[in-house]
């Protein structure tokens, strides 16, 4: 199985939508002199950035609490590192569930939109 970089098929997405040229002039924009530094408006992270951090924190839960659980087998950890880790990731995974089934119900209203 191949790992798709989320940074790289965002893009993809973004380039075949066009919104790469909205993005590109919103962060071109200057906010106001204040203070004496000019600030632009991209300083903040996009959405994609943020749910890209999002999924790799998750991932990585998982493979911490998969890490742990093989210490455990060894005798290398203790059990609440073990319960710990394993809760840690379980909620992780509902997490990104619960943002997937979300995302698929607002596609799903949008596409339930009349013209």
């Amino acid at each position: 199985m191949t790992d798709i970089n989320f940074n790289k098929a965002s893009s993809a997405y973004q380039n075949s939508a066009n919104l790469q040229s909205v993005k590109n002039i919103t962060q071109a924009q200057e906010l106001p002199n204040i203070g004496g530094q000019n600030d632009k408006i991209g300083f903040k992270p996009s959405f994609n950035e943020l749910l890209a951090e999002s999924l790799d924190k998750s991932r990585d839960a998982g493979y911490k609490g998969e890490a742990i659980s093989a210490e455990s087998v060894a005798n290398k950890a203790e059990y609440h590192q073990l319960v710990t880790a394993v809760n840690n990731a379980d909620l992780s995974l509902r997490t990104v569930v619960a943002v997937r089934d979300r995302i698929i119900n607002a596609y799903q209203d949008i596409l339930k939109m009349p013209i």
